[in-house]
């Protein structure tokens, strides 16, 4: 699976963003989608948690849906299987004012991609948010 075309600059710029949804986020701390929301908490990110299953996790309010979230999100990072991510997509789209989706690493559904490039909402997939930050930042 390739990765999205985007420049290390342009990566950059993603991370200037500070409010993430991150959906599929998890409380077992073995997953990575518990490991790298934390990881971005600790640099400085506004992480919300997305997880119908789950009413709080690493201390933040959990929310079902990105649509419920009442606070701003820029980016919508997800944890979910590639066949999973058009409905999240769809409910970015509701949510509004959502800037970028992040696929994270092994992650890529090209329905999901058009749909929200076709609403100008960046993508970016198959690519790890805390490895990621750390080539560029660390």
């Amino acid at each position: 699976m390739d990765t999205d075309s985007h420049t290390d600059d342009e990566i950059r710029k993603i991370y200037e963003m500070k409010n993430i949804a991150v959906v599929g986020m998890s409380k077992n701390q073995e997953k990575a989608a518990h490991y790298v929301p934390r990881y971005l908490l600790e640099h400085g990110y506004n992480v919300i948690p997305v997880n119908p299953t789950a009413t709080e996790i690493l201390g933040k309010k959990s929310f079902a849906s990105i649509s419920e979230i009442p606070d701003r999100v820029d980016i919508v990072d997800v944890f979910r299987k590639s066949e999973d991510v058009p409905p999240v997509v769809a409910d970015a789209i509701r949510k509004g004012g959502v800037k970028v989706v992040w696929m994270q690493e092994g992650i890529y559904n090209r329905e999901a991609e058009a749909a929200a490039k076709e609403k100008g909402i960046d993508v970016v997939y198959n690519r790890c948010m805390m490895a990621e930050h750390m080539r560029l930042f660390d």
